[in-house]
């Protein structure tokens, strides 16, 4: 009888063992979850308002300066 017990109590430690395992890993998934909730998406929005002051997407082209000169109304157009 002495070994029954041995072999109850080694079995025991081991689901022990495995539980204590399975709850640090899923306290590990649990605050992976809330830095990504909670403090991934406020980095996220500072840097877009960021990129957006910086560059505009599809400027004119009279701020690029690609626009030819102001032509008078009675001269004609050039190359012609």
């Amino acid at each position: 009888m002495g070994s029954l017990d041995m072999q109850s109590s080694s079995a025991s430690s081991e689901w022990l063992i495995f539980i204590a395992i399975l709850l640090a890993v899923g306290i590990g998934i649990a605050c992976f979850i809330i830095w990504l909730f909670l403090f991934r998406k406020s980095g996220k929005k500072r840097r877009k308002r960021q990129g957006r002051n910086h560059r505009k997407i599809n400027p004119t082209l009279a701020e690029t300066g690609g626009l030819p000169p102001v032509r008078k109304l009675n001269q004609p157009p050039r190359g012609t």
